[in-house]
């Protein structure tokens, strides 16, 4: 599985052939709807992007003149390049919510030497340090994708106590722990703290407490598994460990507004 894909384009199978990466990109002409976590987002030129999961990205529409340089960057090595600063974790949490940021002249083109310069140095295969190459060219994209993200949102950093809190709480979901446990005191004792204490932490750099999170994972997940066709809603029950059918279908009417048969007709 290559490490870093390089694209001009963005692309409508993102769920199946670019699963497992993190897209960095700019827009550079036109423009496109980009449907991300079940919500749509437009892009405009100079608008930089983040989705930071592949697999719930769809290209929606495109203008005919839309350009956009793009770069794939597999999530584990987009790990090992990002610097040791506790400022992604806030980024991260915002960029879930929306993965838009839209830049000035002067940062556009910064951001367009950055996704070039990996695009430029991804050729050098021969070289003796390459894979130093590209963790540190990566890098460099990641630390000014943090310095436009500070100016549209402020400074604010994360403690290291708090950063450790959040990532915790973030690395349970992202494994799917929410297929099994949807109550914040779970999460809360495995961490180690109070749901009250967790919840207000999440809140205060992410903008929604934990109970958000945990539905919202749940809710994207329920998404998905709506929109197979080999899969009764009784499988949907025994995946996510709902006690009935009729339990998800009001969990899905209370989150979602629409019954799980209405998705299906």
């Amino acid at each position: 599985m290559q490490s870093i894909i390089i694209a001009n384009t963005l692309y409508k199978d993102n769920c199946h052939t670019r699963k497992g990466y993190i897209i960095h990109g700019l827009c550079t002409k036109g423009n496109a709807v980009v449907r991300f976590n079940e919500q749509e987002f437009r892009l405009h030129p100079n608008d930089s992007f983040i989705f930071v999961q592949s697999e719930h990205t769809e290209l929606v529409s495109k203008s005919n003149d839309f350009s956009a340089i793009v770069v794939y960057v597999l999530t584990e090595f987009c790990e090992l390049a990002t610097p040791l600063s506790n400022y992604g974790m806030r980024g991260g949490l915002m960029l879930f919510q929306n993965p838009i940021m839209s830049l000035n002249k002067i940062q556009a083109e910064r951001c367009q030497k950055n996704l070039e310069y990996i695009a430029l140095r991804l050729q050098e295969k021969k070289h003796r340090f390459y894979r130093d190459l590209l963790l540190n060219a990566v890098q460099c994209m990641i630390i000014d994708f943090f310095d436009f993200h500070a100016d549209l949102y402020g400074e604010t950093e994360i403690s290291e106590k708090t950063a450790t809190l959040v990532q915790g709480f973030l690395s349970m979901l992202n494994e799917g722990n929410y297929r099994k446990h949807r109550k914040v005191s779970y999460y809360a004792q495995m961490l180690h703290v109070s749901s009250k204490h967790l919840s207000e932490t999440v809140k205060r750099y992410s903008g929604f407490p934990a109970i958000y999170w945990i539905n919202r994972y749940t809710t994207l997940e329920i998404s998905r598994l709506l929109r197979n066709p080999t899969l009764t809603l009784q499988d949907i029950v025994e995946m996510l460990s709902f006690s009935s059918v009729s339990y998800l279908s009001r969990f899905v009417k209370q989150h979602l507004g629409f019954n799980p048969s209405e998705m299906r007709k």
